[in-house]
């Protein structure tokens, strides 16, 4: 039903209003938004407090999250990096059934909306059982993440991922059985199943060629003409210097490069770290206005580098849009995520102040800019709380220690920098429910209990 809102503050993304109204139709956008009392017969509700819209998270793999903490030992022979830990991973990722798979995602959903996440582009690769064995239902394990979604309250995005290959010229190995497809007539089969199962305004689908390593050139331009632009395009992109060096000898020239040069690359798509990108690449990327999904705290876990330009998506009239996401889930933190966004590019550069425009506030754009793009990049219709958005918001606590006596000019900049205890959040709404209530998600003490049972089987299940 349609219900409208008022704050004592609102900021839109935009700018503020005090007070602030909010109204959302019955399809959980936007539909009002301004500093008047909406007209007479819709229901008002007053929260009071400050409101900000909720973020996006544009990249994230569920089961990852628990995997977190165990792969932090180090080597004998001191060459751990982002492809021992990758061995890691694939081994866990064998051992995951769907129950406990959708288990591990409820858990890291209600982690991200507590955090002030409201949405999460989920890219995808359980498709099969861990043998490479069909499920009877293709969309078995992607539904299970459409599922937590409508459960735990998150809008979802599902990408598919297209893994065809195991690295440049090289088949998929034993442990990638199950991310594995025949070929791109059974991948299209798997995101056209995902089709069916989104409902409303709280599910997208899009796809996901894995990598310019895991799908060849014909595989890549086979799906994307077969997607025929119908919503975002993701693809993991010069994460690591030995993937460039790799894509160099392979196809000729650097991934980024390449990906431009013979790929329709616009707005929709979502190029997930581009870390190792030079000057040429990131003109291109501007010229193109492709998204960069960055992944600060995952980047910095996997040793993967610092993305090199921090003017990049803040200026809408240059081209090009930012975005964050969790990846891995090491950490679920909206703040800290903007927050090493930011110190990344400071301890790079020996300055402060790095991921901003001239003279304005730092937490405010990085903020703005990662709303506008992560949106973008999850196929949201418009970005922020504006008309035709997702009604999607955070009431702060700014009783909260890092944000008490904070006026409008520094709140962001205290919520993004100051970091004390838990994340002042008191509520979250999603399309005009709320799903979490003095910080804490309504329904977490069930997910948690399901989630730690998970735990205790995966890790018998490992010790024998």
């Amino acid at each position: 039903m349609r219900q409208a809102f008022r704050f004592d503050r609102l900021w839109t993304g935009e700018r503020w209003f005090a007070p602030g109204y909010l109204t959302c139709g019955a399809d959980g956008l936007v539909e009002a938004v301004s500093g008047a009392v909406p007209a007479a017969g819709t229901p008002l509700r007053s929260l009071g407090g400050t409101a900000i819209p909720g973020m996006p998270n544009l990249h994230g793999h569920a089961f990852q999250r628990a995997f977190a903490g165990r792969a932090e030992r180090r080597g004998a022979a001191d060459e751990d990096s982002f492809w021992s830990w990758r061995e890691q991973m694939y081994r866990f990722a064998r051992a995951l059934e769907p129950d406990q798979f959708e288990a591990i995602g409820a858990m890291a959903a209600v982690e991200m909306l507590e955090s002030g996440f409201t949405s999460l582009a989920e890219f995808h690769y359980l498709h099969h059982a861990a043998d490479g064995q069909r499920y009877a239902d293709p969309l078995e394990m992607g539904g299970r993440a459409l599922a937590v979604g409508d459960a735990v309250g998150i809008r979802t995005t599902l990408l598919p991922v297209l893994y065809l290959r195991g690295g440049f010229g090289a088949p998929l190995r034993d442990e990638q059985a199950r991310f594995g497809c025949r070929d791109v007539a059974e991948y299209m089969g798997l995101v056209e199943r995902a089709g069916d199962l989104v409902r409303g305004t709280m599910h997208r689908v899009g796809i996901a060629p894995h990598s310019l390593r895991a799908v060849d050139p014909e595989g890549l331009e086979e799906a994307v003409g077969a997607w025929c632009g119908r919503g975002p395009v993701h693809v993991h992109i010069a994460e690591q210097q030995l993937e460039v060096d790799d894509c160099v000898r392979h196809l000729g020239a650097r991934p980024v490069q390449w990906l431009l040069d013979h790929a329709d690359a616009g707005p929709a798509w979502c190029l997930v770290h581009a870390t190792h990108v030079d000057a040429r690449e990131l003109a291109l990327m501007k010229e193109r206005d492709v998204v960069v999904g960055l992944c600060p705290t995952t980047e910095a876990n996997l040793g993967d580098g610092i993305f090199p330009d921090p003017a990049y998506g803040l200026d809408d009239a240059v081209g090009g849009a930012v975005g964050i996401g969790t990846d891995s889930h090491v950490s679920i933190d909206v703040a800290e995520e903007l927050r090493l966004w930011e110190y990344g590019q400071r301890l790079r550069d020996r300055k402060r102040a790095r991921v901003a425009l001239p003279g304005e506030p730092v937490g405010r754009d990085l903020y703005r800019a990662a709303l506008r793009g992560g949106a973008r990049a999850c196929g949201a219709p418009d970005w922020g709380l504006r008309v035709g958005a997702p009604a999607d918001f955070v009431l702060l606590d700014t009783t909260h220690g890092r944000l008490a006596d904070h006026g409008e000019d520094t709140l962001l900049d205290a919520l993004v920098f100051s970091r004390a205890g838990a994340p002042p959040v008191d509520q979250v709404w999603v399309a005009g429910r709320r799903v979490v209530w003095g910080g804490q998600h309504v329904d977490r003490d069930a997910v948690r209990r399901r989630y730690l049972a998970t735990m205790r089987r995966l890790d018998a299940a490992a010790a024998h």
